[in-house]
């Protein structure tokens, strides 16, 4: 069973990026003005990185942030999975990039989640006959907590609990007892917590999609957790909403794979038309597999669509 980072990570990210800063860069944190209004700007960098997003990232995210000092700033968050030696290259152009389009100020913030522990990228410069070209970027190791999952799972930071979540997952890769142990540990825990409602809903959905099981594992987990909740005299999570996250799940990998496809045909035929950005947007995950076969082959945009359903 293949292990989904990119939904969690995504979704995460959108719901607490100032708790993201306040875990991983706390240093900074301070300095940004959360009365201010936030902007996530997907489009923009989609439009930046085109076609070219690498294998190894998990996530990604332009955020529009206000700091204290009333500058407008944009943040670019990356989530990177496996070492990848161009990593700081990349952040390079990303960085240049945004600035040379929106002229704000750029700040790049990226967690290498890659289960090493000595590998690192943190910063790009050439330096020749005087002159020097490059960039340092803030960066955080998930392998540095991976002694810390006990102690993570006490704090009340959503990251916290990502960031445990994610090495569990990556602990027992490939052992599904193992993870079912592990993944009904932790939603024991958030029922004792006595977090509201909402809180253990969002952590619930986190932790299912970053550590899936077998169906039957699933299904004994839904039992265990009905029980529980019994015990703790709610009902929040029934079968119905575990029914609701798995599409959900889904419905996150499809629209991954339509923002993909777009950038793809968009890059070979021109831009497209609201028609067709729409049936990208309804495909089905096979169909859009499909279509992107097509394209290799494809002299049109006609031709693409044209490959049977």
């Amino acid at each position: 069973m293949a292990d989904n980072y990119d939904s969690p990570w995504k979704r995460a990210l959108k719901h607490n990026v100032l708790d993201f800063i306040a875990f991983f860069y706390p240093r900074y944190r301070d300095l940004i003005d959360g009365q201010r209004p936030i902007s996530f700007r997907d489009k923009e960098l989609a439009e930046i990185s085109g076609d070219g997003r690498p294998r190894t990232l998990i996530a990604d995210l332009l955020v529009g942030v206000f700091l204290c000092d009333g500058r407008e700033v944009l943040l670019h968050i990356e989530i990177q999975a496996q070492r990848d030696p161009k990593l700081a290259e990349r952040i390079l152009d990303y960085n240049y990039c945004l600035y040379k389009n929106y002229h704000l100020p750029v700040a790049s913030f990226v967690v290498l989640a890659d289960a090493g522990k000595r590998w690192r990228q943190d910063a790009f410069h050439n330096n020749v006959l005087g002159t020097e070209m490059g960039i340092s970027f803030a960066v955080a190791k998930l392998s540095a907590y991976a002694e810390l999952v006990d102690e993570l799972l006490l704090e009340r930071n959503v990251f916290a609990w990502v960031t445990a979540a994610h090495l569990l997952a990556q602990r027992t890769h490939g052992n599904a007892d193992a993870r079912y142990a592990e993944k009904w540990r932790l939603i024991r825990l958030l029922y004792e917590r006595g977090w509201r409602k909402r809180r253990i809903i969002d952590l619930f959905t986190i932790i299912h999609w970053l550590m899936p099981l077998p169906a039957e594992l699933e299904r004994r987990l839904i039992r265990s957790i009905r029980r529980l909740e019994r015990r703790h005299h709610v009902d929040w999570i029934n079968p119905y909403d575990r029914l609701r996250f798995e599409e959900g799940r889904q419905e996150g990998l499809q629209e991954g794979a339509a923002q993909v496809l777009e950038r793809q045909l968009n890059r070979r035929f021109g831009a497209l038309s609201p028609t067709v950005q729409k049936r990208l947007a309804r495909a089905s995950t096979e169909q859009l597999a499909q279509w992107g076969e097509a394209m290799l082959d494809a002299q049109t945009l006609k031709q693409v669509f044209s490959a049977r359903s």
